[in-house]
């Protein structure tokens, strides 16, 4: 063979190799940035704070109704509690048909038990009250009434037992105009002392 033909089949040789040694590596560059990038991306993800799990995150479960059975959709809690029409008319009509002739005949007994207490405790009231201004007549009339601490003892403890014996016949009118009636006429104000030298009660 011609020096000169071998030459030339020898250039175009590397050409082709040459040629096809780009091609590959035209064929491998992708492959090795694509590569890269994986793990840019893996390590950037390994980097990120593991999410934690807590019952605040979760989604609320959907309450259902235990007793209901499968298939069945539960009853809003509401309906359950309203009481029925038939219910509520029942408790009226019960209401009404309370007060039967026994319950009046009770009721009217203790109506007049307590006119009987009222007017007990007023006669009471009354009694003290004319105490008080004869003992205030006797404490006064002593020239040296200042000095007598026994008979303003006794005069304080009339009026404290005027003032309880006030609130309980206070209660039994409060107690008798609970049942319906009226009030009875006003407690009598207390007889004032009539001598001319006492101070005012």
């Amino acid at each position: 063979m011609p020096r000169g033909i071998l030459l030339r089949t020898l250039a175009l040789a590397l050409v082709a190799l040459s040629a096809a040694a780009v091609e590959v590596a035209a064929q491998d560059e992708p492959s090795v940035a694509e590569a890269a990038r994986r793990a840019r991306q893996q390590k950037q993800e390994s980097q990120k704070p593991a999410k934690i799990v807590t019952n605040d995150t979760l989604p609320a479960a959907p309450q259902t109704n235990s007793s209901a059975t499968p298939g069945e959709s539960a009853a809003p809690a509401t309906s359950a509690e309203a009481p029925a029409p038939a219910e509520g008319a029942a408790a009226n009509e019960t209401k009404r048909t309370a007060d039967t002739p026994e319950d009046e005949e009770q009721k009217k007994a203790e109506i007049d038990l307590l006119h009987k207490q009222i007017a007990a405790k007023q006669d009471e009231i009354n009694t003290q009250q004319a105490m008080i201004a004869l003992d205030q007549n006797t404490y006064y009339s002593n020239p040296d009434y200042s000095r007598d601490s026994a008979g303003k003892a006794k005069l304080d403890g009339e009026k404290s037992d005027l003032e309880r014996m006030q609130g309980e016949i206070n209660e039994l009118k409060a107690k008798l105009q609970e049942l319906g009636e009226p009030i009875p006429s006003k407690t009598p104000e207390p007889k004032k002392s009539i001598t001319p030298n006492a101070p005012p009660s």
